[in-house]
């Protein structure tokens, strides 16, 4: 599928585009948990005409004492004022994404979006908010140092995004928190029933992973009200445990005992007096499509005025649909590259020229089993950029209706040919 970008240079004044402030982010605490403030000097880059801002911002930050490997905890980050002094007084809505390490590992805190006031000449002070860490894999009995790569605000003023990006100078930052992990295994889990159906007298071998080596049972439930039916197995030393056991009665999920919840569900079928007249049916997969397939029609940015200077524009990129009915556990990546900006008539070329989005996925068919996630804001060029995805789901069912776009802009030369310029944008998905 492929989008039409248009821009038209002309010569002659300079016009004025108007340009938002960004800021840092925050989040909230927890019981018997650790906050510590950290002044962290940064960067930040601003749309023009407003100028970025060097300085110093102070984060206070709040995380658990203590945590296991492999272990989703909360975290709340409090920032100072950011350096950037906005030249506007502006109402807008503004969704903070804070870039971490955790331990070396990458994750991004995502705020709720925020009605905001930002008054010409003071700096912003954006409000906490909440967030969860993954402490990784492999990092037991250390302690797990967190830093911030990078901060990036999104500012929405009736549906045009503008984004300010603060990035720590030296980057990433020095520790702003820090988790000790317990020098424990991580959280046993039930990870499968073979099978998951049948009726009374049914053998279910029950899988799990993370138990400590030696004799494990299971058991059946019903609404969370355990049967009675129980089984016996082990685990060996990597933590692999198989269960089995028999089925006697009605029951909705089976679980190796001392895993975490939730327990993997098991559908119980009922026997029925009568003549047996079975109904069979075949579901088969559907297509992994993007559109539409005719593509989209051309995006506009209007006109800007050669003024000796850089400039920016911004649009948006139509959202394109992305359907997964395969009926599997597959995953999906939507990719964008572009075309150089040239009018084939004329010969012109604006070589110089950079197109960036801010990309966004929405699920749009509540009933999707999955979620889709938004790639990270850059340039797009002749080498494909990810702007979308969807996770594998390894044992569980992917899928669903999403909405593939985001904000766009683009970065012009100070001089060029007055002409009309075009670049096609090609998303692709696999």
């Amino acid at each position: 599928m492929s989008t039409t970008f248009r821009r038209r240079v002309l010569a002659g004044a300079g016009a004025l585009s108007l340009a938002l402030t960004g800021g840092v982010v925050a989040l909230t605490g927890t019981a018997q948990a650790a906050t510590k403030t950290t002044p962290v000097p940064v960067k930040c880059v601003a749309p023009a005409p407003q100028p970025g801002a060097n300085g110093t911002q102070n984060f206070t930050v709040t995380v658990p004492d203590t945590a296991k490997a492999g272990q989703t905890v909360p975290i709340t980050i409090d920032p100072g004022e950011t350096p950037v002094v906005p030249m506007f007084t502006i109402d807008t809505v503004n969704t903070i994404k804070a870039k971490l390490l955790v331990g070396g590992a990458a994750q991004t805190v995502t705020s709720p979006p925020v009605e905001s006031h930002q008054e010409a000449g003071k700096k912003a002070d954006p409000p906490p908010f909440s967030g969860t860490i993954t402490i990784p894999d492999g990092t037991e009995g250390t302690t797990v140092q967190i830093t911030i790569d990078q901060v990036i605000t999104d500012a929405d003023l009736g549906g045009t995004i503008y984004t300010t990006t603060c990035t720590p100078d030296p980057r990433p930052s020095a520790s702003i928190g820090s988790v000790a992990v317990e020098a424990l295994p991580k959280d046993p889990i039930t990870t499968r029933l073979t099978p998951n159906s049948g009726k009374a007298g049914t053998a279910v071998a029950v899988t799990g992973a993370n138990f400590p080596a030696g004799p494990v049972t299971c058991s059946a439930a019903l609404a969370g009200t355990a049967t009675g039916d129980v089984g016996t197995g082990t685990a060996d030393a990597s933590g692999a445990a198989t269960c089995n056991l028999t089925i006697t009665k009605k029951a909705d999920s089976i679980k190796i005992d001392g895993s975490v919840p939730p327990a993997k569900p098991f559908v119980f079928v009922e026997e029925q007096a009568g003549v047996k007249n079975p109904v069979d049916i075949e579901v088969l997969p559907g297509p992994l499509a993007l559109g539409p397939k005719d593509g989209q029609p051309a995006v506009s940015f209007g006109s800007v005025t050669i003024n000796g200077k850089a400039q920016s524009v911004f649009g948006a990129f139509n959202a394109a649909t992305v359907q997964d009915f395969r009926g599997g556990s597959l995953g999906w990546d939507v990719t964008a590259t572009r075309t150089p900006f040239l009018n084939a008539a004329t010969g012109h070329s604006m070589a110089k020229a950079q197109l960036g989005i801010q990309p966004t996925c929405t699920v749009t068919n509540p009933d999707s089993p999955s979620t889709c996630s938004a790639g990270t804001p850059g340039a797009i060029t002749d080498t494909p950029m990810k702007v979308a995805s969807q996770a594998a789901g390894g044992e569980e069912l992917t899928g669903g209706e999403f909405a593939v776009g985001g904000a766009a802009m683009i970065q012009l030369p100070p001089f060029m040919f007055a002409d009309t310029y075009q670049s096609v944008v090609t998303f692709s998905i696999a």
